[in-house]
Order: C-alpha cells, then structure tokens, then sequence
C-alpha cells in the first residue's frame, strides 16, 4: 500500500551491525543469526540486500569497530550506504538506490532498537515508504544507567509500538525472522 506509485518491489534494509555498535549489544549472536537467515532468504528471492553503515566520532569511518560483524558477509553487488545520522534516509543516497531498484516496501533489522532502527523506521513512512520491523533481529546496548529502559525493554516496546503504527496509504508493522514475507 506504500504511497510511492510504481515501486511494487521490497528490500531488506541491514542497519549499522558494526562490531562497534554490536559488541555489548544485547543478545547479539541470536539477533545476528536471524540477520544472516533474512540476508539468505531474501538473496534467494531475488530481493535486494541494503546495507548501512554509520560513522561519527565515536565510530571513524575505516576504522575495526567502523567494520560491518565478520558474520555477515555483504555481496559485492549489494549497495552500501554510508550515513552519519540515525536516519538513513537523511543525506544519504539510500532513497536513490531504492528508487532504481522500485522499492515501496522495507524491511528493517540492525542495530540500534533506540537510534537508528526507529529513526529509519519512521523516516520510511514520512517519506511513503511502507515499513516493517522485524521483531528478533534488531538489538541495543544497555543504557540504563542513563535512565533508559533495559535493552530488553527497548527492543519490547519498539515491536509494541511499531505493530501498532499507520500513517495513510503505508502500512507498518513487526514481524518474526521466520514469518517475514518477500
């Protein structure tokens, strides 16, 4: 139902699973093996692969924790979109390489639940993309001491209130590792 007129096909957007932002990442191996089960199942139907990657100061482009997971092996033909704020869409070319591929629909996982999974989130669906989370395969780092929730309950009230957004003419919505439809 995505607003953007002739684009009927879905892509898989993996955000910043960097060894950066993924070593204290809550339960980080099990979000990865989901990842690596949608990278497959979407190269299988022919979906395409979206990678993002995110530096800032505390993450310097080329640097090891700049570095995509050693578990994840991205396709040489699969784009890469570099991004240094949590929206991937913002400054980035991620709306041009999903224009060339006629893509409406996203499917999101990566990290982090709090930033930059739910700034993509909701930067799709303003931009008339229809969106969906996928429910165990995003993650964060414990905050906690900061006043935020545990990861646990981050990644738990993201699925909650993602399953429950709309915006005209876009559907949203979470969805397991296992059920996720391309």
């Amino acid at each position: 139902m995505t607003t953007l007129s002739d684009r009927p096909h879905t892509a898989l957007l993996v955000i910043d699973v960097q060894n950066g932002v993924m070593a204290d990442a809550h339960d980080r191996d099990h979000v990865i093996a989901n990842i690596n089960a949608l990278i497959d199942r979407a190269r299988t139907a022919a979906v395409p692969v979206i990678w993002i990657q995110h530096s800032d100061e505390g993450l310097p482009r080329d640097s090891g924790p700049w570095q995509y997971v050693p578990e994840l092996k991205r396709h040489d033909d699969e784009p890469l979109v570099h991004k240094n704020y949590p929206d991937s869409f913002e400054d980035t070319d991620l709306e041009s390489v999903l224009a060339d591929r006629q893509v409406g629909r996203i499917v999101v996982a990566g990290a982090q639940t709090d930033i930059c999974i739910r700034s993509t989130l909701h930067g799709a669906i303003t931009r008339g993309y229809d969106a969906t989370l996928v429910a165990d395969a995003h993650t964060t780092e414990d905050l906690s001491q900061y006043g935020a929730p545990t990861p646990d309950k981050v990644v738990d009230h993201t699925n909650l209130y993602w399953k429950f957004h709309r915006a005209p003419g876009r559907e949203a919505g979470v969805v397991e590792t296992a059920d996720v439809a391309f």
